[in-house]
This record gives C-alpha cells, sequence and structure tokens, in this order.
C-alpha cells in the first residue's frame, strides 16, 4: 500500500496561534498542551504580549496572525483556534487568509449557547478585561446586542498577572477572582441561563465557576473540542487523525 506524504507534521489537527507570554499556563489553560485530549500543534506570534491584544486592540497584528495562520497550514493542521478571546477582532481575516476552519473566539459560542436555553433565559461573558472589550470585539464574533458582561478586572490576581505577563500567579487567588466575578454577574443578571468564558486561561476554573453559581459554563476548551471533532483532513481515513466525541 502506497502513502501520499505533503505535510511537515501528522496527527494534529488543530492548530493554535499563541500570544507571546510568559505568564503560568496550568493544566485546564488553552496553552498548557496536557488540557487536549487530542495532539495540537502551537505557533507562537511573535510582540503578541496579552497586553497589546487585550488593552491596545491587536494594533498592528493582524499580518503577523496571518502569516503564523498560513504556516501552521503549511505544516499540516486541519484547522485553526486562538488562544485570547479577543482576536475576535481578525475572524474575518484570517479565515479569508487560509484554506482552512477558523476559530479565533470562544464569545463565538454565545449566540449558539442562547439558543439551547429556555424562553428568557441568556447568556453572559465573563471576560478579563470588561475595559477593553469593545462592541467590535462582541460584533465580530456575532455575539448578540445586549449581552451581560461580567469582568475579573477589579480582582486581585487574575487579570494583573495575565495582562502584566507576571512569571508567578497565585491560583487559588486567580480562582477566587473567577468565582466571584461569576457570582457578581450572575447576581446583577437574574435571567443569566448560563456563562461562556471569553479568556483562553479561565478553562482551569470553569468547574469551580459552574458550582459556584449551578449555571452550565462553556469554555474555550469545550468549543475547540466540539471544533476539532469536525475536523477530517480528505487525505486520510478519520480514524488514523481525528479524535472523535
Amino acid at each position: 500500500m502506497k502513502v501520499r506524504g505533503g505535510r511537515a507534521l501528522y496527527g494534529a489537527s488543530v492548530g493554535i496561534l499563541m500570544l507571546e507570554a510568559r505568564f503560568p499556563r496550568i493544566p485546564g489553560d488553552m496553552g498548557n498542551a496536557t488540557t487536549w485530549p487530542f495532539p495540537v500543534h502551537y505557533k507562537v506570534v511573535r510582540d503578541a504580549s496579552p497586553e497589546r491584544v487585550v488593552r491596545q486592540g491587536a494594533e498592528g497584528l493582524l499580518d503577523a496572525f496571518i502569516d503564523a495562520a498560513r504556516a501552521l497550514v503549511t505544516d499540516g493542521v486541519d484547522g485553526i483556534t486562538t488562544n485570547c478571546g479577543f482576536l475576535s477582532l481578525f475572524q474575518d481575516e484570517l479565515a479569508a487568509a487560509v484554506p482552512v476552519p477558523v476559530v479565533t473566539s470562544s464569545l463565538m459560542q454565545v449566540g449558539m449557547v442562547d439558543r439551547l436555553l429556555g424562553p428568557g433565559r441568556r447568556a453572559g461573558i465573563l471576560t478579563i478585561s470588561g475595559s477593553t472589550l469593545t462592541p467590535l470585539h462582541l460584533a465580530r464574533a456575532h455575539v448578540p446586542e445586549g449581552t451581560p458582561v461580567g469582568s475579573t478586572e477589579g480582582g486581585r490576581e487574575f487579570t494583573r498577572a495575565i495582562l502584566s505577563n507576571e512569571t508567578e500567579m497565585d491560583i487559588e487567588l486567580a480562582r477566587q477572582d473567577n468565582v466571584e466575578a461569576a457570582l457578581a454577574l450572575q447576581a446583577a443578571h437574574p435571567d443569566l441561563g448560563a456563562i461562556v468564558l471569553e479568556c483562553t486561561n479561565m478553562g482551569p476554573y470553569a468547574a469551580d465557576i459552574a458550582a459556584a453559581t449551578g449555571l452550565p459554563v462553556h469554555s474555550i476548551i469545550g468549543f475547540v473540542s466540539w471544533f476539532q471533532s469536525g475536523l477530517c483532513p480528505p487525505r486520510f481515513p478519520c480514524r488514523d487523525n481525528c479524535v472523535r466525541f
């Protein structure tokens, strides 16, 4: 039997565009490879710091992200995602630039989650930076107008450590920041039926948030796992390349 090649790597169907960061990435974080039940392929976008992407609107970085996405495709991935929800700004441009599916942001789940809920219930967003999450970020991800937004921005550890790109982070304080912000969001919006975590670094705290609020919590981890389940390179049988859920 002959086998055709043509790619630099095999078995990693999802490529992840990474910010250039040094803060700790614990299990459950998108940037920790042990988080995933399938192989992934990372590509760091140089100079794309958390500060520049989240607080400065990723200004001047589009070409670098497109170049990195194209490099991932050349390497052999079958779909691309990113490790920052604020990159919804680049969804249309990245999807147009490469021949594989692209999901830039966990925010893209919000409309779908709304449709899962009963009448009078809606999803809310928990973000790392409510002050810089703009209507354009939400519009590019097709988030319904009026969606409630809560933030860890007023906390003690999570937002500060990540956006300042610290090399150390108190995980317990970060967990508390996430839980407290989620509870505040729930208290402010009694019609909340679910929470979507904008920040890809919130994954480790999703179970704690769900336990504290009693609500379904949707993170980038579940979203990309669903995304990956539909990726099947036509060159090879699915049983050899794809994890099915």
